[in-house]
This record gives structure tokens, sequence and C-alpha cells, in this order.
């Protein structure tokens, strides 16, 4: 019997699930799935929306193996591969830092950046910090010479984050065991890229023995413009990103 307490400031949402495409000519199935959700900023809400997602994804597909990939996880392997958690490494300056830092510091605006003092941050200061809200329009990215335009749509932080995973394969057997992706804090009616999706593309990019296209910033865009132009799930107008967090 549910709790008084879980019936207040729970309301009907939908977010989507990530789903590995190991055919055809597309990286990811997405859907999106309406559940329950649990109003509030304690973990422990976060974890009941979590719940009632994956339930509402198991009965619609039967997936019993489903991945929380974010902070607020039960999963450790979650955890782990949030972007705040999943670490690059300079091996010339024998340097680490995490995704997170890695894709703001890149940030290049109107008016600034982009900042690379924020791969010393940590994940959370360098997405808090002023100057990626104060700089003006996000104009492109720019990470260790290259520099990396705004479309294709969420290229840039797929690279980044499928070849930091890439170079963790201490995950990619338990991270094959599982059906399905799912990222709690990922709204796509805010924001545009999702860690979740990102685990799913390196799974059909591995299945595909594509791996070795990843690297290299040219071959990973034909290979993101080639799986793009099959992606199973509906496309946002170019002209919808402005206001939206990249």
């Amino acid at each position: 019997m549910l709790d008084r307490r879980d019936l207040l400031g729970k309301v009907m949402a939908k977010r989507p699930i990530f789903i590995p495409e190991y055919s055809g000519n597309a990286f990811v199935n997405r859907d999106n799935i309406d559940f329950h959700y649990y109003s509030g900023f304690a973990v422990v809400q976060k974890q009941k929306s979590i719940a009632s997602l994956h339930e509402a994804i198991h009965e619609k597909y039967g997936f019993k193996k489903i991945l929380e990939v974010s902070s607020k996880s039960q999963d450790q392997l979650g955890i782990d591969l949030s972007a705040f958690n999943l670490m690059m490494i300079d091996k010339k300056l024998n340097k680490r830092f995490s995704v997170e830092c890695a894709f703001q510091s890149s940030k290049v605006f109107e008016y600034g950046g982009p900042f690379t003092d924020l791969l010393d941050r940590t994940s959370r200061e360098a997405k808090k910090d002023q100057r990626l809200k104060e700089s003006g329009e996000l104009l492109n990215f720019f990470f260790y010479g290259r520099e990396w335009d705004l479309l294709p749509r969420t290229a840039f932080y797929d690279w980044l984050y499928i070849n930091a995973l890439n170079a963790n394969p201490q995950y990619h057997d338990d991270l094959s065991q599982y059906e399905a992706f799912t990222d709690i804090e990922f709204n796509p009616e805010k924001s545009i890229n999702c860690q979740a999706n990102s685990i799913a593309m390196f799974l059909s990019i591995k299945q595909k023995g594509l791996l070795d296209q990843v690297k290299n910033q040219d071959t990973f865009l034909k290979l993101h413009k080639m799986y793009e132009s099959q992606k199973k799930y509906p496309t946002i107008d170019d002209k919808s990103q402005i206001g939206m967090r990249f």
C-alpha cells in the first residue's frame, strides 16, 4: 500500500528510454514513456521516480535489465557512468578530468571561452561556473586544438562520452547485460545531450564493429551523420535549439 506521503507531489511525466539498436542503420531506438514522477530534490524522491519509470518500461517492453545512468542511480555502475564521474585521461600531461569538465571547458561563447581552467575543477563546479551563463550565445566547442560546430546536434558530447567510455573497458561487459538506459535528470524539453543516449550509441557502435572510427573527429562525424539520418526518433527543428541547454 502506498504511503500517503508518496501521493503528495506525484504527477504524470514523460521521459525517454534509450535502447541500443543492433540491427539496421540506426544507433538508438528511443521512446517516450509515461510514468509517475515524484517532485522534490531529495535523492529518495528521484529514486522513487526512477523506480516508477523502470516499472513503466518493463510493462511496455518486458525489459528486466534497465540501467539508470546518473548520480541518483541505485546501481553503482550507473553512478560511475554519470558524466560527472566518468573520467578521461590526458596521458601526455598525466591529467584526469571528467566528461562533464571536458564538455563545459570546451564551450566557446560570444564573449568568452573556452574556459580551460574548468578541467581542473570538480564536475559540479564546472557545470555551475557563472561564466557559462554570462558570456553570451554559445557559438561552438573547442577541445584540444579541434573545433566542433553545434551541428550535428549532440555530436561533440557523444564523441567525448563514447571515447571516454571506450577508454574504460572495465565497464563494457557489465554494460552489455542491460537492455535499455535512462537518465531521470534528462528532460528533452530543456536539454539536448544525454549520457544514457551516448551509452546506447556506444553499445550499438561496438556491436557493429565500428569502434575504430570513434576517436578521429572526421570519421566520427561521418559515422554520426550517417546514423543520425536513420535514427528512430523524431528530430527537433534546428531553430528550437535556441534557449535549450547544451
